[in-house]
């Protein structure tokens, strides 16, 4: 239920929106929403393509290693069986104490000689080591630094090598404190079990290695590794470190790496990274390649900036196509509608503007036929109707023929003066004097003081007439009674109160004329009597009319009877309005008690 009263207010909102916010929310939404669309999926599958690339890479940079890797253990598996030529040499070598001298030198001689042969075969070979097994260590290095023959047999690494399975082998990275030097930095040995004819334990060939000289690698590959930032670790069957390429790019220490060697080979199947695993073909290493997803978010998070920007710069500039054309196609229905708002308000103004050829070029040409046609009519017909009954109403005036009224009205006065008729004599003066005031306007100024002053003299008639029953009272200021306003208000609104207010002569009947200044410096006037008042049925429906007028005010009256009641305050409602626009009006509003308020407000002029 909520939900759908939302879902109404939604719809109420949309449906109340400027014609203008239509348009150019439509556009938007028909242009946005598709490039979202595109751009979404772009976004996903150049995300996607550039994981998947990246895999690839990783395969094709784990298959070169593992080739790189192959040639390795096949060239040393040769270096180190080409001492097995001097079978007979590797038989004496565990005979050391058994022999005389001179041969024990010749032995070492032939030993060294065998030992140097080796390490000429690799230049990245340093120190090349035979041990008897007798536990005799015969060395030769090309650097100044010897082995310590004592410390070397006394290294864990070294002790389980004469238990391998393997003759030949790869051991896991240990450090070089078995040198004379000490010197920082790792070493990885490869190396091979000596046997003698009979299968007999000889002894075991060592040679130190450098870790980099385990991956020669091309320098693009190089460059591409650095790029995604990939991590190259390799072990032995031993489950040890054989090489990590962050050592051997300098962003960790060899000291570091063995240190927390088994860290480094835990399986690490997270989201954060990317894992290919693979060995050698005869399985003596194992190859792990791991690439961080979050230099991949880093390129992935680089095109979102860019489709965002993207997004963004095409959201800009729909949004300029769209207010454009939305402007261009409200900007004439906005002429036409200021245009039937003047209209509204009786101003028949065609619309100046130049117009586009096309449909709603179309429609305002057709609306100013309209209007044109419109004020044609009126000045043709409503003002032809005007001025015939203006000239009939100015004939009847000069048949009245002010002086020959005067005179005559004072023969009578006179008159009734000589038979002692003061009454009637003042009646006469007073009516005269109201003659005055309505006939010796026509076409000249009349002010509030003139309504006041002929309002009053119809009340000293109504006097005469029932005994002093009407009190007036005026509360003008002094500065509003030369405004300027239209004849005739206030005598029918006050003789309306007389005839529909008066109930008997048990009670007189006071009528107030109040007048004040709106905060718009306009003024209303307010005349209320504490008669008998309105029924509510009959206020209602005198408000009605009254509202009618308004619409009612180019209306035309078919017949010349004078009106009287509701229809004399209609009259001056709809004058008012002709005379000074439908903001300004006559109403009527309860007493505060009883009786009756008209209320008027006119313009300040």
């Amino acid at each position: 239920m909520e939900r759908r009263s939302r879902m109404r207010r939604i719809m109420s909102m949309i449906r109340n929106m400027r014609f203008q916010n239509k348009l150019l929310a439509g556009y938007l939404l028909a242009c946005v929403i598709p490039l979202l669309g595109v751009s979404a999926i772009i976004f996903h599958q150049s995300a996607a393509g550039l994981e998947d690339s990246s895999q690839e890479f990783a395969s094709l940079y784990t298959s070169q290693i593992r080739t790189t890797l192959n040639e390795f253990i096949k060239e040393y598996d040769k270096v180190t069986k080409s001492v097995l030529v001097d079978n007979d040499l590797i038989y004496k070598i565990g005979q050391e104490r058994s022999l005389p001298m001179d041969e024990l030198i010749i032995q070492k001689v032939a030993v060294q000689r065998l030992l140097m042969r080796v390490a000429l075969l690799k230049p990245e070979i340093s120190t090349v080591m035979l041990i008897s097994r007798d536990n005799s260590v015969y060395q030769y290095t090309t650097t100044t630094s010897r082995v310590n023959e004592n410390m070397l047999l006394s290294r864990d690494w070294y002790k389980g090598l004469r238990g391998s399975e393997d003759t030949f082998f790869i051991t896991g990275l240990h450090d070089r404190s078995y040198y004379e030097d000490k010197g920082a930095g790792a070493v990885v040995t490869v190396g091979r079990v000596l046997f003698s004819y009979d299968g007999a334990y000889a002894g075991i060939l060592l040679i130190d290695l450098d870790p980099f000289t385990l991956l020669q690698l091309d320098h693009d590959f190089v460059l591409a590794r650095d790029k995604y930032g990939m991590s190259v670790i390799i072990s032995n069957r031993q489950n040890e470190i054989v090489y990590h390429s962050d050592a051997a790019s300098g962003r960790l220490s060899w000291q570091q790496v063995l240190e927390s060697g088994a860290e480094y080979l835990k399986d690490d199947n997270s989201h954060d990274q990317i894992v290919l695993s693979g060995s050698t073909s005869q399985g003596n290493l194992f190859i792990k390649t791991e690439i961080p997803r979050s230099k991949l978010l880093q390129k992935i998070n680089r095109i979102k900036g860019m489709t965002v920007a993207v997004i963004l710069m095409s959201c800009l500039v729909i949004t300029l196509i769209s207010f454009g054309l939305s402007y261009t196609i409200t900007r004439p229905i906005k002429s036409l509608r200021r245009s039937m708002k003047q209209a509204e308000a009786g101003q028949y103004l065609p619309i100046e503007k130049e117009q586009a050829n096309d449909e709603i070029g179309s429609l305002v040409y057709s609306y100013n036929k309209m209007i044109i046609t419109i004020r044609t009519l009126i000045e043709d017909v409503y003002i032809a109707e005007i001025k015939q009954r203006q000239a009939k109403f100015i004939a009847l005036q000069n048949q009245i023929n002010p002086h020959m009224l005067y005179n005559t009205l004072e023969s009578i006065r006179m008159k009734a003066l000589v038979k002692d008729d003061e009454e009637t004599a003042g009646m006469i003066k007073i009516l005269a004097r109201m003659f005055r005031l309505a006939l010796g306007k026509e076409g000249k100024h009349h002010s509030v003081r003139h309504e006041l002053d002929y309002t009053t003299n119809y009340l000293e008639l109504q006097n005469i007439r029932f005994d002093n029953m009407f009190r007036l009272h005026i509360r003008i200021p002094d500065e509003m009674l030369d405004c300027s306003m239209i004849p005739l208000v206030f005598q029918p609104i006050v003789e309306n109160s007389i005839n529909h207010g008066f109930e008997d002569y048990s009670r007189p009947m006071n009528i107030e004329i109040e007048g004040v200044w709106t905060e718009e410096e306009e003024i209303r006037i307010r005349i209320t009597d504490d008669g008998a008042g309105i029924p509510m049925e009959k206020r209602e429906e005198l408000i009605a009319m009254l509202e009618d007028a308004k619409s009612d005010k180019y209306k035309l009256e078919e017949t010349d009877v004078a009106e009287s009641g509701g229809l004399g305050l209609k009259n001056i409602a709809e004058r008012i309005k002709l005379h000074y626009g439908d903001q300004y009006y006559l109403t009527i509003r309860p007493g505060a008690e009883r009786g009756t308020t008209v209320e008027i407000l006119i313009p300040k002029l």
